[in-house]
């Protein structure tokens, strides 16, 4: 049986419930609140282009109805199946895309902790089932560190050393991860496989970022300088060999 106008009307505007409800879902599960606030300020301009060109529609159907005298119940329908097939495309495009990892530490500390939360959110569905936990925890943890780093003066070098440890060597250690074929992930080097690597190595990141927020709150910036030159010695040297780890013995 074919599909009437009505049908038609109500598949798409079933898409587009469909659609809205995964849009203030936030696609991903969000782990921490700048990376959902960011999310819901994307929705928001959705919501703009929406009501905008919803708007254009009416008026233009109310232009037409003016010149032909009224447009008719073919007309109406017209103007229905459009309202809705423009909701449902302004409801899927533009999509919020993952932010590129050199991006991530760029500007402001709040925009820099939203980029980081959202590139490890895309990268959360492929991690080990432990690294996802400590994924999760982290984001907690970032939260709290943006709003500590807000109240202390950008040009601070110590600050720049912790900006660097969550928008360069933390997701430059879920990339390394990444960057290893899944087939060798499981072959173990000094007793410890790529998985079991990448969450050691997430959790001591979980703890610095915990040490970090706690000297923050002290207001001890020599400590918080002294640290961050450490970690960004301990870190920014060790990324380049992680994709390595998990190699066969014989290319060693």
């Amino acid at each position: 049986m074919a599909n009437t106008p009505a049908h038609e009307s109500q598949r798409i505007m079933a898409e587009a419930k469909s659609s809205l409800v995964r849009q203030q879902a936030g696609g991903r599960r969000s782990i921490g609140q700048r990376s959902a606030d960011m999310k819901r300020t994307h929705l928001g301009k959705k919501l703009a282009r929406m009501a905008m060109a919803v708007g254009v529609l009416l008026v233009g159907a109310m232009v037409a109805g003016l010149v032909l005298d009224g447009i008719g119940f073919t007309g109406v329908m017209m103007l229905a199946l459009a309202i809705i097939g423009t909701l449902v495309f302004f409801a899927k495009y533009p999509t919020l895309k993952v932010p590129d990892l050199k991006a991530l530490n760029t500007g402001d500390v709040r925009t820099m902790v939203g980029r980081t939360e959202l590139w490890l959110e895309a990268q959360r569905p492929a991690l080990p089932a432990p690294a996802v936990r400590l994924v999760d925890q982290i984001g907690v943890q970032l939260d709290g560190l943006g709003l500590q780093l807000e109240g202390i003066d950008p040009a601070e070098p110590a600050v720049g050393e912790v900006r660097r440890l969550v928008g360069e060597h933390l997701p430059g250690m879920v990339e390394s991860w990444r960057k290893i074929p899944p087939h060798l992930r499981r072959e173990e080097r000094g007793g410890r496989d790529a998985d079991a690597q990448l969450s050691e190595g997430l959790g001591k990141i979980s703890k610095e970022i915990d040490e970090i927020t706690r000297q923050l709150a002290a207001g001890d910036l020599d400590a918080l300088a002294v640290r961050g030159r450490y970690l960004d010695y301990r870190y920014g040297e060790g990324l380049e060999e992680a994709p390595q780890l998990a190699a066969p013995k014989g290319d060693a």
